[in-house]
C-alpha cells in the first residue's frame, strides 16, 4: 500500500483533540502530520494513517499500526533537484513499504527520531 503526498507538521495537542475518539485511554499524540488530505499521527502506542477517501473525505480509513510490528524503515533526505522527503515502513507480513513524501519543511531527522524512540522499545 503506497500513501504519497506532500506533508506538514501540525500542532500534537490539537490532532489530539481532533482524534480523540481513535485514541484508547491514556494514549498520546507525540507528533502529526497532515498530507494533502491524509494524516499521520505518532502516538507513544501506535502509527495511525487516517486516508480520506472519494472527493469528499467524508469516508475515511482509518490504519493503526502497532510500532512493535514495523520490522524496518527507511528515509531519504531531499537533495538539490527533488525537494522532498521519503519515508518507507516495512510493517511484518507485507513486501510492500508504507510509503509518505514530505516536503522540504518537514524535518525528516525529526521524523526518524520518532520512529526510532517507539520502534527500539
Amino acid at each position: 500500500m503506497a500513501l504519497f503526498g506532500n506533508a506538514h507538521t501540525i500542532n500534537p495537542a490539537g490532532a489530539q483533540q481532533e482524534y480523540a475518539r481513535l485514541l484508547g485511554h491514556g494514549e498520546q499524540v507525540h507528533a502529526a502530520y497532515l498530507l494533502i488530505r491524509d494524516t499521520m499521527l505518532f502516538t507513544d502506542r501506535r502509527l495511525i494513517m487516517v486516508d480520506k477517501q472519494g472527493i469528499t473525505g467524508k469516508k475515511v480509513e482509518y490504519h493503526s499500526v502497532p510500532y512493535r510490528s514495523i520490522t524496518h524503515f527507511s528515509v531519504e533526505t531531499a537533495g538539490h533537484f527533488d525537494l522532498d522527503a521519503e519515508l518507507k515502513i516495512w510493517i511484518s507480513g507485507n513486501a510492500t513499504p508504507l510509503q509518505k513524501t514530505f516536503t522540504k519543511g518537514v524535518d525528516i531527522y525529526e521524523v526518524q527520531a520518532i520512529l526510532t524512540q517507539f520502534v527500539a522499545r
